[in-house]
């Protein structure tokens, strides 16, 4: 496969090499695993069917995950086996199937899902997505789950490793939305389709989080889509001088308000004290 999944397109053929992201032409899969730590609407009491895929299209220097996304931590498996996976979380009780960082294997995800879950899929991502790839998804994703972490060029050149990251973060959101509309709740409090915009605000970028509220404020409406404002930040070694550190009250104060007073009012706003290492969970195959 020659492979232009992701805006980088650097054309690796995955049977023999492996391109940016790290993977080649077999599914990886880290952890797969009931998840309590996502919005409210996605894991419920019963938690969230949480796949987690080896490789990653961003280069971010905080990634908290980077075990799996920069370091390849994962196995290889089959999609039979992937699809066993997917129905062995539901029999647990999984209130959806969640697919982490799933991007770079999108053809062999979406043929695992040839047949339809009981379930919603949701499709979590960093939200660094071509167009042309997020499109074979139609109809076999109901929920959309994107982060817009930057408007910011420089920003996402530093920290991310790509510059383009806003341009394709956006146009893909609003792609995902086209896809699958307002969002819509159970009557139990979850989410069965829609799209949840999440931002985690970095130390010092009070202005580039402002300007990624004025942006989802701009193109949506109330009843439209979801925004969660998040707080849990946690540095890692090595990375910049500037965000090594946490957010500061006053930092993650400001900004939801800044969130409210723009009519982002649906959603959700983590508490401060979830900055903390523990919402990141073991990778050790659990699952796979």
């Amino acid at each position: 496969m020659i492979c232009t999944l992701c805006p980088r397109r650097c054309g690796v053929d995955r049977a023999k090499a492996v391109g940016f992201c790290g993977v080649g032409e077999e599914v990886k899969v880290a952890r797969a695993a009931l998840h309590y730590w996502e919005e409210p609407c996605i894991s419920g009491a019963e938690g969230s069917g949480t796949v987690f895929f080896s490789g990653c299209t961003l280069g971010c220097v905080f990634c908290q995950n980077h075990e799996i996304s920069a370091k390849g931590f994962g196995k290889e498996i089959p999609l039979s086996r992937l699809r066993e996976i997917f129905e062995e979380l539901i029999a647990a009780g999984a209130n959806n199937i969640n697919l982490v960082s799933p991007t770079q294997f999108t053809p062999w995800i979406l043929k695992a899902l040839e047949q339809p879950l009981s379930v919603p899929v949701v499709w979590n991502t960093g939200g660094y997505e071509r167009l042309e790839t997020l499109r074979m998804a139609e109809g076999k994703v109901q929920i959309y789950l994107p982060d817009l972490k930057y408007v910011s060029t420089e920003m996402s050149k530093k920290y991310s490793g790509a510059a383009d990251y806003f341009e394709m973060a956006s146009q893909g959101i609003l792609e995902m939305y086209r896809q699958v509309g307002p969002y819509q709740m159970g009557e139990n409090g979850l989410l069965k389709r829609g799209v949840v915009i999440r931002h985690m605000m970095l130390p010092g970028g009070l202005a580039d989080t402002k300007r990624v509220i004025d942006w989802v404020a701009e193109h949506f409406q109330q009843g439209q889509i979801l925004f969660s404002l998040m707080s849990q930040y946690t540095p890692i070694e090595g990375v910049p001088k500037e965000i090594a550190r946490r957010v500061t009250k006053a930092e993650y104060r400001a900004a939801g308000v800044y969130m409210e007073n723009c009519g982002l009012t649906e959603g959700f706003q983590q508490e401060r004290c979830a900055a903390k290492e523990e919402y990141t969970p073991p990778f050790d195959l659990t699952g796979v």
